[in-house]
């Protein structure tokens, strides 16, 4: 049965080690959300660092999901002081659970607020793809099928929410699958 590849990017307006209040108030909201999303029905897993690994994410050992990249366009920094970025990788069961994810509960209201903490890049800041059950993303994978979709459109290679399609590469609808 495949599985659901998501792999999301932005670049923060400001460092994660900035003091201000904006970063402070994304940093404290997204324990929640990622604690909701990973209770979320269609949830199978994400991308995390060994025994809990504390450091920027280029640091970090994320075991089978490979070493940490950013897209080429992301042009801040990359240690402690200046890493100014919001990576995710996950795996879901279907299109429909993910994207319920997504635009529910307290991601959604993550998502009203990305402007104030995000900067507009003109690039997409998700990507979706099919895997084959029991295959583990990797982030060089996520930022490849980013990548694409940003030169090439959506595709059954590398899709949104809003422009999905199903396993077999028809067009789907993220609202009505599942």
């Amino acid at each position: 049965m495949p599985r659901l590849a998501l792999y999301t990017f932005g670049a923060l307006k400001a460092p994660l080690a900035d003091p201000a209040p904006l970063v402070r108030e994304f940093h404290d909201s997204s324990g929640g959300v990622y604690e909701q999303i990973g209770r979320h029905p269609g949830y199978i897993a994400h991308a995390e660092p060994a025994d809990g690994e504390r450091g920027t994410h280029f640091e970090l050992d994320w075991r089978e999901w490979g070493e940490f990249t950013v897209p080429t366009w992301y042009d801040k920094g990359r240690t402690a002081e200046t890493i100014a970025l919001a990576a995710t990788l996950s795996v879901w069961t279907d299109l429909r659970p993910a994207f319920d994810a997504v635009y529910t509960g307290l991601h959604r209201v993550a998502l009203n607020r990305r402007h104030d903490w995000f900067e507009r890049t003109g690039h997409p800041s998700h990507v979706c793809w099919w895997i084959a059950d029991g295959v583990i993303p990797t982030w060089q994978d996520g930022v490849s099928r980013l990548e694409h979709l940003h030169t090439s459109g959506p595709a059954p290679y590398a899709f949104t929410f809003p422009h999905s399609f199903a396993p077999d590469g028809t067009p789907a609808s993220a609202k009505a699958s599942g």
